[in-house]
């Protein structure tokens, strides 16, 4: 990224720890306006926690964090305006409707009675919600859930969004949807959005942030990390196969193929006839159905 071009997104040096636990460790990016950037990594890996930190929901143990140039932690409320946020599993009441959770949002970000009904319409659209609408969020399945969270993140029309694992619990079709609004929406939005998985990065982003063990390990384009045309085994080898570091995957021992030479001691010992097998009776275990009571069990 060009010095001279704003961050949208900004980390500088995050660090955050729970007591002895390092959960992140000095991680630094700059994300530019108009970028879809996938923060890829295991679970586990300091993504969500990231997250948390740099929309404000979390406060670092070290560094510092900026929403299009405001300081998350000295301007919080201003740098919420310029931010859409939808936490992994994000909460919602329960008791509350669609219509009247987005209503609700919407007054609590003082938005405008005229100007909050059109960006209802526009969200309830975007996110196939018009069935639902009147529904209790708490008996909508967790799809429909998901997509009244990022119609909630989208309503204020923010010019940056962060998403944690935005399409946990869609189905294909909805997949494919939504992933296309990503790219209608990068025109003028800058996106970071949390995944483990790797073909939603192939089908969505420009820009990959690959974490492990708290830390980033990896900055660049999908091209740039893939290998013999997959991300898949420089994924698993920069992640050391899901182990913890300093801990090599074990090596998978060979399989001797036998010698056709010889024959194994059971197939030699094996009654070569049906015959034989008749006279040799039943094993010394097992009981003939003519001996139990009436044949019967």
């Amino acid at each position: 990224m060009d010095e001279l071009t704003p961050a949208m997104i900004e980390a500088k040096g995050l660090s955050k720890y729970f007591g002895a636990f390092v959960a992140i460790e000095d991680i630094s990016f700059k994300i530019p306006k108009g970028q879809i950037v996938a923060f890829l990594g295991p679970n586990g890996a300091g993504k969500s926690t990231t997250m948390k930190i740099l929309t404000g929901f979390l406060a670092p143990s070290k560094g510092t964090a900026a929403i299009a140039g405001l300081n998350i932690q000295h301007d919080r409320i201003e740098a919420s305006r310029k931010l859409g946020y939808l936490p992994e599993n994000g909460p919602l009441y329960l008791d509350m409707t669609p219509i009247e959770s987005l209503k609700f949002f919407g007054e609590a970000r003082e938005m405008e009675d005229s100007y909050l009904q059109e960006r209802i319409d526009w969200v309830t659209r975007q996110c196939a919600l018009e069935e639902v609408l009147e529904k209790p969020v708490g008996k909508l399945s967790k799809g429909y859930r998901q997509r009244v969270g990022l119609a909630q993140s989208l309503l204020h029309d923010p010019e940056v969004l962060i998403l944690d694992e935005p399409t946990a619990g869609l189905d294909p079709n909805q997949i494919r949807v939504f992933r296309q609004l990503l790219r209608d929406l990068a025109t003028r939005k800058t996106i970071l959005i949390s995944t483990h998985i790797l073909r939603e990065v192939e089908a969505t982003a420009d820009r990959v942030l690959l974490v492990d063990a708290g830390k980033l390990i990896f900055d660049g384009s999908p091209d740039a990390l893939r290998e013999e045309g997959s991300l898949e085994q420089p994924f698993y080898r920069l992640t050391n196969y899901g182990r913890p570091s300093g801990i090599q995957p074990a090596a998978v021992p060979a399989v001797a193929e036998p010698d056709s030479s010889e024959t194994p001691a059971s197939e030699a010992a094996a009654p070569e006839t049906t015959q034989e097998v008749a006279a040799a009776g039943p094993e010394p275990d097992e009981t003939p159905a003519s001996s139990e009571k009436g044949g019967v069990e």
